[in-house]
């Protein structure tokens, strides 16, 4: 027997796991996905991952602007009756209503070990809190922000060295890896929910573009977290000569001095503690990314200059 799904995604992050659902016996009714936009510069309107996946694999797509008071989508799933619908970084509240319009309900996935780092970034703010081991929640949705009951939980560690794109692709592979044993096992009826610790509750608010600013009077396994939690969008960044320096990839160095300051002529910066971070890929304000060598070839930013503005 097919089973009538409905797919709620938007981000890149969602691509995988709708293609293994798409390759399962399971039938997807809808995709839902954010209304396409048009880009920052020019007039050019973008799809967005999930909708161009869905129209590549051939499966009807709902881009409503919002599901708040909206009858004729709520019509449309009340009449498609599905045992289960998937959201994954859709990108609007469910509103309560169409809870209850899925024989087993609606489920989740988020990239965090719940109940931590609940909200929109917690990639980003598990690289940029230095922690070493972050996963992926199936949750049931209720009508509190990422508080339901949680079906199964994946660990994976976190390397030192990961930047929040490649994080992302790995969270993103092991939730496709396992979406069809869980959606089996709650259209069974075999899933086991388990609720919230609230109390050990913590958040993941959206990046604010103001937190990419390196502070060099923090450690530098700080500032590296920042780098690589904030790659690519909207990245960390350092000032000099009033013209924004956004630092794509460094490394810690072995030098020491007063945070902030320029250490030689391979652009390593110094930060507290006696430590130090060596850049190994930059962007100057309108100017394409560089490798360290690259960019130093005529750089005005060299030993002894300061980037504390």
């Amino acid at each position: 027997m097919s089973h009538n799904v409905i797919f709620m995604g938007t981000s890149k992050f969602a691509v995988p796991i709708l293609e293994k659902i798409s390759e399962s016996k399971l039938n997807i009714s809808a995709v839902y996905t954010q209304p396409p936009k048009k880009s920052s510069r020019g007039m050019k309107v973008q799809k967005t991952p999930i909708q161009v996946k869905s129209e590549l694999i051939g499966l009807p797509i709902r881009a409503p602007n919002s599901l708040k008071n909206n009858i004729d989508e709520y019509n449309f799933i009340k009449k498609i009756k599905p045992v289960v619908v998937i959201v994954i970084s859709y990108g609007q509240i469910i509103p309560k209503e169409f809870l209850e319009l899925s024989d087993k309900g609606f489920f989740n996935i988020h990239a965090s070990i719940l109940p931590k780092f609940r909200g929109a970034a917690p990639i980003q703010r598990a690289i940029m809190s230095q922690d070493t081991e972050t996963g992926i929640s199936f949750m049931k949705i209720n009508e509190h922000l990422d508080t339901g009951p949680v079906l199964k939980i994946y660990k994976i560690k976190i390397d030192f060295n990961l930047n929040a794109t490649e994080l992302e692709e790995k969270l993103s592979k092991l939730a496709a890896e396992k979406i069809i044993e869980n959606i089996d096992s709650i259209i069974s009826g075999k899933a086991k929910l388990r609720e919230q610790d609230h109390s050990e509750a913590t958040y993941a608010k959206k990046i604010n573009k103001k937190e990419g600013k390196i502070i060099w009077n923090d450690s530098a396994k700080k500032i590296i977290g920042k780098i690589n939690g904030l790659y690519p969008s909207p990245g960390a960044y350092f000032m000099f000569s009033g013209e924004r320096y956004k630092i794509l990839k460094a490394e810690i160095g072995n030098g020491s001095g007063h945070p902030g300051d320029v250490l030689n002529d391979e652009l390593e910066i110094a930060c507290s503690n006696n430590e130090s971070i060596k850049i190994i890929e930059i962007q100057k304000e309108g100017k394409k990314i560089q490798k360290i060598n690259e960019f130093l070839n005529g750089s005005k930013i060299h030993k002894g200059c300061t980037l504390n503005e």
